[in-house]
């Protein structure tokens, strides 16, 4: 339990050793480490799952992923550690706030940062979903984009077999009514374009004739729109018109799952809107508030820092800095005074030097005068 408790102060930034001396404050600075180790352990988790949908796929996927997170999670962890350690408890309210301003905002940046990617595994089925309504809705655009494409092109064909089938259409219909009124004949129906007389007559013949010549000119007509329907097929196989499907329920299915880390953050963001495009409003909610969770659990620690009253601990760690401080400014003008002491004595060391140096060069000059010349 001892490591368990070292480890945690350790997390929240404190030293150890006076932390020891005041059993009253060690309840909060655990609090404060294990909050800012989850938060970097979130911030892992957060950070591994977005590298995995960046090299998913790849056969070091997970490696990767388990790379990035520990780094990511590390990177959070330092700075939550050190953002709370820095607020300075020794200042009146209003400083502690202008202290902890900057420290929050960036808490903020860290906790919108980290919660994306949960949310993300959070709302993974619904963003399949989305997914796969949108590859397929894509599909279908792309299908219709190559359809209005190819009978552009292929304008003048497309025109002339609408009209063959059209004048298909109408004598088809032509042959269905001079067979019926050749059977009215035959069976002597009388109407308004019949004899009424029962038999094969001269009417019945000129009918049997037409119908036959309608019939070799429909046999004609089928034929070329057969042609035209075969030149217009071969044209979208060269075109690789026929290539272009929608996608079945396992395509969607293995398209969702290979999906990027930016397809899904768009997925994620169109769960806001219905089908209808108006906004749902359940949805948006519970987005916002799992990111509002995690930003304040990041911003906790701050929070609970300024929020705790100046105890012993924070007492102590002042005084220490003020020792310090004292202490360095002692040494400081110790340092001063030996380098001037010891910089006259130089000064002196060097001027007698030289004074002697000067009296022995006039002492030679002396001896070496000659006199007599006098």
């Amino acid at each position: 339990m001892d490591k368990i408790n070292r480890f945690f102060w350790f997390c929240s930034g404190v030293h150890i050793e006076t932390l020891e001396n005041y059993p009253t404050e060690q309840n909060r600075y655990f609090g404060i480490g294990a909050t800012i180790f989850f938060t970097g352990l979130f911030a892992a988790l957060s950070g591994g799952y977005a590298m995995y949908f960046v090299f998913k796929g790849d056969d070091f996927a997970v490696f990767f992923a388990i790379l990035f997170g520990l780094i990511w999670g590390a990177a959070i962890f330092n700075m939550d550690r050190y953002i709370v350690s820095s607020i300075n408890k020794s200042g009146s309210t209003g400083k502690q706030l202008l202290q902890a301003t900057p420290r929050i905002l960036l808490a903020i940046m860290i906790g919108i940062v980290i919660s994306r990617p949960l949310e993300l595994k959070i709302f993974d089925k619904e963003i399949k979903d989305r997914l796969k309504v949108s590859y397929l809705k894509a599909q279908r655009d792309k299908i219709d984009t190559l359809n209005a494409s190819f009978q552009s092109k292929y304008k003048v064909e497309f025109g002339r077999l609408v009209e063959q089938i059209a004048e298909r259409d109408s004598l088809e219909s032509d042959i269905k009514v001079s067979r019926k009124k050749l059977n009215f004949e035959i069976f002597g129906n009388k109407t308004t374009e019949t004899s009424g007389v029962m038999g094969y007559g001269p009417y019945a013949k000129r009918k049997e004739v037409e119908i036959k010549e309608r019939t070799e000119a429909l046999d004609t007509l089928n034929a070329k729109i057969n042609y035209a329907q075969t030149f217009i097929d071969n044209r979208k196989q060269f075109d690789r018109m026929f290539s272009e499907k929608l996608y079945t329920n396992k395509q969607q299915d293995s398209l969702a799952n290979v999906a990027g880390f930016a397809d899904r953050n768009w997925a994620l963001g169109q769960l806001k809107k219905n089908a209808n495009g108006t906004a749902d409003s359940n949805t948006d909610l519970a987005v916002t508030f799992i990111g509002l969770l995690f930003i304040f659990f990041e911003c906790l620690p701050v929070f609970v820092k300024l929020m705790s009253q100046r105890g012993p601990y924070d007492y102590a760690i002042a005084d220490g800095d003020e020792v310090s401080i004292h202490r360095s400014k002692k040494d400081k003008n110790f340092n001063v005074e030996v380098t001037d002491n010891v910089q006259e004595t130089r000064v002196e060391a060097e001027t007698t030097k030289r004074k002697e140096i000067v009296k022995g060069s006039a002492y030679r000059d002396l001896e070496r005068y000659d006199w007599d010349k006098e």
